[in-house]
């Protein structure tokens, strides 16, 4: 797969969980069906049922790796969309409480305070920033978070937001067994998933099935094309929640206008798609897990990613004044780690623009204050050998 990616061509690139390099077949994809379309004409009787072909083919596609019936798999445009869109369509009444977790991406952070504050529900935080037990301490972990989500709920929770794999940290969250916990509670909360750094780089189906929302993208971890994603859906999330930005795909019958229509919307996922989106991307999301199968199935995948992230994180951790965020190597391919000369730690965002300057890429975090590297099946040991060597340097007093 890496050589099919040129964006790796030139670089030493560890931003896997910011956006995946586009392998050639996708893109050539993506090409072949804009051509298609223009032969076919944009707007045209014959145009449609290539359309319906290439959203179908989609959907199942995802429903699959989410196992979920098609029916409960929306399309999206990214992670964001995928968690709003159902979100602000949820039954919430003035005095319900949002219970999220301290380490969710301020895009999802700030949409629930946005629908608290229209709807004047309060926000409680899940602490989950101090699980940081690594792949060794998954048991613990999940213990922990169990416990402190049992310490946290109250009789008003009616929504848990909480990533799959955090995005910082690293650390991954027991979805299944969230959910299995809230179907207990007196209120039966929903549970929204953020799964950006998880479809690609982890078996996903166990959480997304469980879980109300599972909102996840096709440009990370997947190497697909930005602009697409999806979302799985509960059973309930289909007959409970009502879609708040509408257009002609959320109807039932799209040709007309729906006064007086006290049943409107579709009674499948497709309630919570909008408007005209971009079929070509969907060819190319497709070829790009259709290159990522070629390498083997989920598990295989992840076991070379943690391969990879525990020789990375145990190179980091022999380093005098390096500090990875994990107590032990990473359950996926996220090492998030600092660096400090004596007791001052250095600034994340300078080593980045430094690394970057010859050519080798992974960002700083805010929160905590850190540097993210991405262990993907395309990185080899030699580039992990040269990140650790440009780390080394960092730390090394001048």
């Amino acid at each position: 797969m890496r050589d099919l990616c040129p964006a790796l061509a030139n670089k030493t690139y560890f931003n896997y969980g910011g956006q995946g390099p586009l392998p050639t077949p996708s893109l050539d994809a993506i090409t072949a069906s804009w051509t298609r379309i223009q032969e076919l004409g944009p707007f045209t009787a014959e145009i449609w049922p290539y359309i319906s072909k290439e959203v179908n083919s989609t959907r199942g596609q995802l429903a699959r790796i989410c196992g979920v019936p098609p029916h409960r798999l929306a399309l999206s445009e990214n992670v964001t969309t995928g968690c709003v869109l159902p979100l602000w369509g949820l039954p919430l009444k003035q005095g319900d409480q949002i219970l999220i977790s301290d380490c969710e991406h301020p895009g999802v952070v700030s949409a629930c305070h946005e629908f608290a504050r229209r709807l004047q529900l309060t926000i409680a935080t899940l602490p989950v920033k101090h699980l940081r037990g690594g792949r060794d301490g998954q048991q613990q972990t999940d213990e922990a978070l169990l416990s402190g989500l049992e310490e946290h709920l109250s009789p008003k929770t009616r929504l848990v937001v909480l990533s799959h794999l955090l995005w910082n940290t690293g650390q991954v969250m027991p979805i299944r067994a969230v959910a299995e916990r809230l179907e207990q509670h007196p209120a039966h909360p929903y549970l929204l998933v953020d799964a950006a750094q998880s479809v690609g780089q982890i078996p996903v189906s166990d959480a997304a099935s469980a879980a109300d929302i599972y909102a996840f993208t096709g440009h990370k971890w997947a190497c697909g094309p930005e602009g697409l994603g999806g979302l799985a859906l509960s059973e309930r999330m289909l007959t409970e929640a009502n879609p708040t930005i509408i257009g002609w795909r959320s109807l039932q019958d799209e040709s007309r206008a729906i006064a007086g229509d006290p049943d409107p919307f579709h009674h499948d996922s497709r309630r919570f798609e909008v408007a005209t989106s971009c079929v070509p991307l969907m060819t190319g999301l497709r070829r790009s897990l259709e290159v990522l199968d070629q390498e083997g199935s989920a598990e295989e995948r992840l076991q070379r990613i943690t391969s990879l992230s525990a020789t990375l994180w145990n190179a980091l951790d022999a380093i005098p004044g390096v500090t990875p965020v994990l107590d032990g190597p990473p359950p996926a391919g996220l090492v998030s780690f600092q660096i400090s000369q004596g007791a001052t730690q250095i600034d994340p965002a300078a080593v980045v623009q430094r690394l970057g300057a010859d050519q080798l890429w992974i960002r700083d975090l805010a929160d905590p204050s850190c540097l993210r590297a991405c262990t993907h099946i395309c990185t080899t040991v030699e580039e992990l050998e040269r990140l650790t060597n440009a780390v080394s340097k960092e730390a090394t007093p001048c």
